[in-house]
């Protein structure tokens, strides 16, 4: 059975860090575009991140500059480092696994991200 598990996220102040980890099973790791997403209350769920398997990166306007993906892919895992966070960054933190055409697509249950003083 496919799973993605999403870990690293939590209570941090205006302008700290966090590091999210996503490590996947059941899936040939190698073959998937990997993908970060966020959810805030009252709001749709959108793309932060994706990671091909070549470690190529695209971002959101609003974290460029300050969030970067990566993947190791022997270890089964992508990461979102994000840096000089800000309250509009709180949200629910999604991993995403998909192949070319969306022929294949899952999801992580998420990790609770809140920037607040």
């Amino acid at each position: 059975q496919v799973q993605l598990v999403e870990s690293g996220g939590g209570l941090v102040q205006p302008g700290g860090t966090l590091k999210l980890s996503c490590t996947a099973s059941g899936l040939i790791f190698n073959f998937y575009t990997m993908g970060w997403y966020r959810q805030a209350p009252g709001k749709q769920r959108e793309l932060v991140a994706r990671v091909t398997t070549d470690n190529i990166t695209n971002y959101a306007d609003s974290v460029k500059g300050r969030f970067t993906g990566s993947r190791d892919n022997a270890k089964n895992t992508v990461y979102l480092q994000m840096n000089s966070l800000k309250p509009e960054d709180t949200a629910v933190y999604y991993c995403n696994a998909e192949l070319p055409l969306g022929r294949r697509n899952y999801w992580g249950q998420g990790t609770q991200v809140t920037v607040s003083s």
